[in-house]
């Protein structure tokens, strides 16, 4: 709708619903409330619309959201055919092994029920036909990250794969968009929660607001960047005994993100001190 309005001529903008001021004790809402509402705030210059990527950005992205929402469904069937096995008697509650082709023909040998072999087949194929459709979307990531100007520059910071660098280059690109590291952090979700009153300043969990893809993959990331990086390593080695692991390593997801941004900005690489061995098993 935003784009049809733009080539119309009509200037508009896209606010998170989120971010329209309420009152604490209002408890009617309708249309026209919040038509009115939002033309005072918008009057008041109040409202600050996000940014609108473009169709080529969304198309890029495509591939791998795609490929996510893929593996998610992947993983519903694999837990689906674990709760038959485990209904049937054939696989215990504390099983391990993870599910697997392999596990699978092995169970399925364990029964001569031909109704539930026939249900664990329907399952099977669906599974086996999204591992193809998988394979061929990473063929395509692949060769779409040949194409990427920004790809070379994730890959070469501490902990970001090219499975997480296609990941990061579409939705953040150059990270140009962002004036301040307070924003990228906020797009991003890593921004943490604040309850201060006068010198009293406490700061809670993140907010889990912004793109929860971006924030899964840079925390994923940071677990890894810790045992590269010397200097992110000993970051989060004097956080997280205050702080616990999960906050620290949240912490050290901000700065990777931070050092990121950075690299684009001065149009370099990113910068790592490398960990000795003996950093490593300390």
């Amino acid at each position: 709708m935003h784009r049809e309005l733009m080539r119309h001529g009509i200037d508009n903008i896209v606010v998170h619903a989120a971010s329209i001021e309420i009152a604490a004790n209002a408890r009617v809402k309708t249309d026209k409330r919040d038509a009115q509402k939002m033309a005072a705030l918008l009057e008041a210059g109040r409202l600050r619309g996000n940014r609108i990527p473009s169709e080529q950005e969304e198309q890029r992205r495509m591939l791998t959201r795609t490929r996510q929402q893929l593996v998610e469904e992947r993983t519903a069937i694999k837990n689906q055919i674990r709760m038959k096995f485990h209904q049937l008697g054939l696989i215990e509650y504390d099983e391990n092994r993870s599910m697997s082709h392999r596990l699978v023909k092995e169970l399925l040998g364990g029964t001569d029920s031909s109704e539930f072999r026939l249900v664990i087949q329907a399952y099977w194929n669906i599974w086996k036909k999204l591992d193809e459709e998988i394979c061929n979307l990473t063929g395509a990531i692949k060769e779409q990250a040949k194409t990427d100007p920004h790809d070379a520059t994730y890959r070469w910071a501490p902990g970001v794969g090219p499975l997480s660098a296609r990941i990061l280059a579409p939705e953040l690109g150059d990270m140009s968009q962002f004036n301040n590291e307070r924003q990228l952090f906020s797009y991003t979700g890593l921004t943490p929660c604040e309850y201060s009153s006068g010198e009293n300043i406490r700061r809670g969990h993140i907010s889990r607001q912004g793109n929860s893809r971006l924030r899964a993959i840079l925390v994923e990331s940071a677990w890894r960047a810790i045992q590269k990086d010397r200097a992110l390593g000993e970051f989060f080695e004097r956080l997280y005994p205050r702080t616990g692991k999960k906050r620290a390593i949240v912490a050290v997801a901000r700065k990777l993100i931070g050092r990121i941004r950075a690299a684009f900005h001065n149009q370099v690489n990113y910068q790592m001190e490398y960990r000795n061995s003996k950093a490593l098993t300390a």
